[in-house]
């Protein structure tokens, strides 16, 4: 009854084993590609928008749809094109940005394509405040100017 018992849990482990190393369904490759994931405005002065161009590519076989890019606060405004990017083709998502709070910042973007998948990209800086008023006048000038 041991050897039989022995057998069987040998057996069992055997087949758990050899049911983890088969390889499961090759997952599909994205077919959305973003040139680059993250871009950095670096030090921007407060008041003055900015914006990015972020380069999306179709890499698959099929025409590909952005339903949908929504950032992660209304301080930041994505605009893209409703029609279908070809295979092979490329668009712009430009994404703006309306600097009007001090401080860093890090936002995100989320890429909703062919009925349900989603990406995110990011953007993020610094936006330093401005002077509240404009800088001295330079009377030197004035005194240039009388001394000929």
């Amino acid at each position: 009854m041991k050897k039989l018992s022995f057998s069987f849990a040998l057996f069992l482990c055997s087949s758990i084993l050899f049911a983890q190393a088969q390889p499961s369904e090759t997952p599909k490759a994205d077919p959305l590609q973003v040139r680059e994931m993250s871009f950095d405005f670096g030090k921007i002065p407060q008041g003055k928008p900015v914006t990015h161009i972020f380069m999306v590519s179709n890499t698959g076989t099929e025409s590909l749809i952005l339903e949908n890019v929504q950032a992660s606060c209304g301080c930041t405004t994505p605009e893209w094109s409703k029609d279908p990017i070809p295979a092979g083709g490329t668009k712009e998502i430009k994404v703006g940005y309306n600097a009007a709070t001090e401080g860093v910042f890090t936002k995100s973007i989320s890429i909703f394509y062919n009925k349900g998948q989603v990406k995110s990209i990011v953007i993020k800086g610094e936006v330093w405040k401005t002077p509240e008023q404009s800088a001295p006048k330079n009377n030197a000038v004035s005194l240039l100017k009388n001394a000929n």
